[in-house]
């Protein structure tokens, strides 16, 4: 017999999250105004609409911590199928920019259809693991069938062509398997033989290899080259202590798109190293706090399942980073919660919302005992393991 009892949320996790978002917003003013009253004449133009995204993003995180994460256990299958059915739809109706369609626009609104494709599989495969058990290490009753609805999502992300989300679709995917204690040759054989594949992706389009190139040699030109060293330069100016708020010299048209993928850069030169200390200590929380909450979790998938936005999370900042300091090829990864750009800052804050959920449901913050609780029965959650796809 089991209690049912809902404890208190992880308050450092919403602590650190909330603190990102309201410091995005001063971020991204600064480094979008030059840009934003050159092209619109107003320089709070962006501004104004990355705040509207936040509070959409800060309801999207409330509604998830509100609804028991169970919930989601049964629909993951109707969701992730309606993803990939807005991916399809993304490749024949998407608004094209710059060459790639990867948004889909229904009357005035639009988003990105990769963020919410991303977050339906990791919710699928987890409910899928917790499902199967160890069946997950026979290859074609377990392995194959996640197989399947990896391959069909990433490849549909890759021919938009969006390849750095597709790619990391593939690697979060990838590390659910890992510690689903998938077979480890397994996931080898797989990934062996997606490398063809990848490298036909790599050489359809010039401006992938370029990047590669630019990568690996540190050769001049190109203007994936170009917006790396001005990034990196804004570092370089940021020093230790940094140039101040609003005092960025790389916004004013030498850095591209500044307050997007490269705003860490922007962090670099106006907060020096302290700030972006502050800005990873921040990632970091949300990375051990979420970590504790899935060693915490009543049952195998919650503890997946903020394994999955744990990482998801952390990794994309983790990326960001590294490609603003030059450390990784360039790729379009946004940095969760302070890039601007919608579609990433509102799924994200629901699956942190339902983070948040999953951490109530254990003991970490447990409520003070009340002098009267209802028992129940054992929960009746588990899905059955045969033929689950």
């Amino acid at each position: 017999m089991t209690r049912a009892r809902r404890n208190h949320i992880d308050l450092p996790l919403l602590t650190a999250v909330l603190i990102l978002m309201v410091l995005s917003l001063g971020v991204v003013y600064s480094a979008s105004a030059t840009w934003a009253y050159e092209k619109f004449g107003e320089s709070d133009k962006l501004l104004n609409s990355h705040a509207l995204k936040i509070l959409i993003g800060i309801a999207a995180l409330f509604i998830g911590m509100m609804i028991k994460y169970t919930a989601y256990r049964k629909l993951t299958k109707l969701v992730l199928l309606a993803a990939i059915g807005l991916l399809a739809a993304t490749l024949v109706l998407g608004g094209e920019v710059k060459g790639v369609a990867r948004w889909l626009r229904v009357g005035g609104f639009g988003f990105q259809t990769s963020e919410f494709a991303k977050f339906a599989l990791l919710f699928h495969l987890c409910a899928l693991i917790a499902a199967k058990g160890d069946l997950i290490k026979d290859f074609k009753r377990g392995f194959i069938p996640m197989m399947i609805w990896i391959c069909t999502v990433s490849l549909l992300v890759m021919l938009q062509p969006n390849f750095s989300s597709g790619a990391m679709i593939i690697v979060l995917s990838c590390v659910m398997l890992f510690v689903s204690s998938a077979r480890i040759h397994h996931l080898l054989g797989i990934l062996l033989a997606a490398l063809p594949l990848v490298g036909l992706f790599l050489i359809s389009a010039p401006y992938r290899m370029e990047r590669i190139r630019s990568f690996l040699t540190g050769a001049s030109g190109g203007n994936h080259h170009y917006q790396l060293w001005q990034g990196i330069i804004g570092f370089g100016n940021g020093g230790v202590f940094g140039v101040g708020p609003g005092e960025s010299k790389q916004r004013d048209f030498f850095l591209p798109e500044s307050y997007g993928d490269f705003v860490f850069s922007i962090i670099g030169e106006e907060y020096g190293l302290l700030g972006t200390s502050f800005f990873l200590a921040l990632f970091l929380v949300i990375m051990l706090r979420g970590f504790k909450i899935a060693k915490f979790a009543k049952d195998d998938f919650s503890r997946l399942l903020a394994i999955a936005i744990t990482s998801t999370i952390t990794m994309y900042a983790l990326v960001n980073a590294g490609v603003t300091l030059g450390i990784l090829p360039t790729t379009g990864l946004p940095m969760p919660f302070v890039s601007y750009g919608g579609s990433s800052l509102v799924f994200s804050s629901f699956a942190v919302g339902v983070l948040l959920n999953i951490s109530a449901h254990t003991d970490l913050h447990p409520r003070m005992p009340k002098m009267r609780e209802t028992v129940i029965g054992p929960e009746t959650d588990d899905v059955a393991v045969a033929k689950v796809y």
